[in-house]
């Protein structure tokens, strides 16, 4: 059964009014999942939240500590393959998706109001999208703080799955550029081909593709 807005689980305070900020982090690289993450701040929400491609590494960590401890917070991710079976921005609507449908379920509330970075909604684009109530806002990850939350989460998430992949594909520097198609990327991919956790279906790695 869902709460109401005024019996939020875990402990958390919530501001008001209960809006939720949505962003993505990974429409463009060449390899990785696409990852959205969701917020819904809480009264005790750190100062200082901005875009997160604004901060540093070390203060993106810093704030998603913070944000973990004083908001309701969840990551939608879509892997590879669904990215190559239905396009980019599909995905990216699923994962916005996701990652409402589960801050949703953990916060135990429903949002009066969803802002989402971009100029695009899931409504009427993914199939469970239920909001209606949602506002796409251009640079909204650097004027809304509830985004800016959303896209330090899901930066710092999809950072560390990348760095995380490094480990067994050594040759592309994920875990410096977390999938990007920079000069070390290509010549990886040059030499080395692709992986299963590259997308085949953008052209840079179509284009360098070798048998696996």
């Amino acid at each position: 059964m869902t709460r109401s807005p005024s019996r939020p689980s875990g402990g958390i305070v919530l501001a008001r009014p209960l809006v939720m900020g949505i962003d993505e982090a990974g429409r463009g690289p060449l390899a990785g999942p696409v990852v959205a993450g969701a917020v819904l701040l809480g009264k005790r929400a750190p100062a200082g939240l901005d875009d997160s491609k604004k901060l540093s590494a070390k203060r993106r960590l810093q704030l998603e500590t913070l944000i973990h401890e004083t908001c309701h917070w969840a990551v939608g991710v879509v892997d590879v393959a669904t990215i190559d079976r239905i396009n980019i921005f599909a995905a990216t609507m699923l994962a916005m998706t996701r990652a409402a449908e589960a801050l949703c379920e953990k916060a135990g509330v429903e949002p009066e109001a969803v802002l989402i970075d971009g100029n695009k909604t899931p409504q009427g684009r993914c199939e469970g999208w239920r909001w209606n109530e949602a506002r796409a806002i251009v640079g909204g990850d650097a004027s809304e703080a509830a985004i800016s939350a959303a896209s330090i989460v899901a930066k710092e998430h999809r950072d560390r799955i990348m760095r995380e992949l490094a480990q067994d594909y050594p040759h592309y520097g994920w875990e410096r550029n977390a999938g990007y198609g920079t000069a070390q990327h290509l010549a990886g991919l040059r030499e080395h081909g692709p992986t299963p956790h590259h997308r085949r279906s953008f052209a840079p790695v179509a284009q360098l593709a070798m048998p696996f």
